[in-house]
């Protein structure tokens, strides 16, 4: 009852919205487009859903439809001659339901599918031909209407898990597009880094190829997800460490730069030692590689001897 009635809210909800779009006076595309995304988009008030799957407008109706028709038969107390018709109509509307999903089932499983509905069928051929007799089917029908809501629910959620495999590989599909993409920029950019500094970090750029093809069936997507979010944590920090020890070389000869500016400001670039300091800097900035801690006391001893020449004026 729960689920029926928070299904029967997400619906009601979505409905409200869809006829505020269409009765908003012009109905031109962008509003035709929005009508399509309220229609056929996920419909997210279903949070209680078995396995938290939110299935579209349509879906939901006719899952609303099945849930409905199971607590109907639970309630019901007396069945006569005309209920039991109308239930019998109501079955022969179900199967037809059904038959749309089973059309909506993939290969592998459709022939399994069809054979169900067959079943099903050949059990309510039978029931009309025993009440045409004259003859008593409640007991029948109960049996039947729960199995007929059983499975016309297996195929919704059935088809709303395929339809988010689907998303989840063409997501997986671009994810290893990008890891690939990114991989290769990375090799370029260690390379760089090591032939720039001499304490490089070494970082073993992760091999996309290694996790093999992007897979296709629901069980096993979320796991390939799982491993190309691994991948992508592992590009970005060994990404990071690359561009942080190349932007401490650059900051280097920056910081250098800036003191020759002061020191020409303030009229003792040309002095002897500043001019040798600056030299010797220069010379072990410009190697490849460049030896940090070297050139960092370089770049200090620059600095002491701009202090030193500065305060003696």
């Amino acid at each position: 009852m729960s689920l029926t009635l928070a299904l029967w809210k997400a619906i009601h909800d979505r409905y409200q919205l869809v006829f505020a779009t269409w009765d908003g006076g012009r109905v031109l595309q962008q509003e035709r487009e929005r009508l399509s995304a309220l229609i056929w988009g996920r419909l997210d008030g279903a949070a209680e859903m078995p396995g938290g799957l939110a299935v579209s407008l349509p879906e939901a109706c006719r899952l609303n439809d099945a849930l409905t028709a199971q607590l109907r038969t639970k309630l019901a107390l007396v069945h006569d001659a005309t209920e039991q018709a109308a239930r019998v109509r109501e079955l022969r509307a179900q199967l037809e339901r059904i038959r749309d999903q089973v059309a909506l089932e993939p290969a592998t499983s459709r022939d399994q599918a069809v054979a169900r509905l067959a079943e099903l069928m050949a059990r309510l051929e039978a029931i009309g031909a025993k009440a045409e007799r004259g003859g008593d089917v409640g007991g029948m029908l109960d049996p039947l209407e729960v199995d007929a809501t059983t499975y016309e629910r297996d195929l919704i959620v059935g088809n709303a898990r395929r339809r988010d495999a689907r998303s989840k590989v063409l997501s997986a599909r671009e994810l290893r597009a990008d890891l690939e993409a990114r991989a290769a920029a990375l090799e370029k950019l260690a390379a760089t880094c090591v032939a720039t500094v001499d304490d490089a970090p070494r970082y073993a750029v992760p091999d996309v190829e290694a996790l093999g093809p992007v897979p296709v069936t629901p069980g096993e997507i979320d796991g390939y997800l799982h491993q190309l979010d691994r991948v992508s944590q592992a590009l970005e920090l060994a990404q990071h460490k690359y561009a942080d020890a190349l932007a401490a070389h650059q900051q280097l000869v920056d910081l250098l730069d800036a003191y020759v500016a002061k020191a020409r400001a303030q009229g003792v670039a040309d002095r002897p030692d500043l001019v040798e300091s600056e030299r010797h800097a220069r010379e072990v900035l410009a190697r490849t590689p460049a030896p940090m801690t070297v050139a960092r006391q370089l770049v200090a001893t620059y600095q002491l001897w701009l202090q030193k020449e500065t305060a003696s004026r």
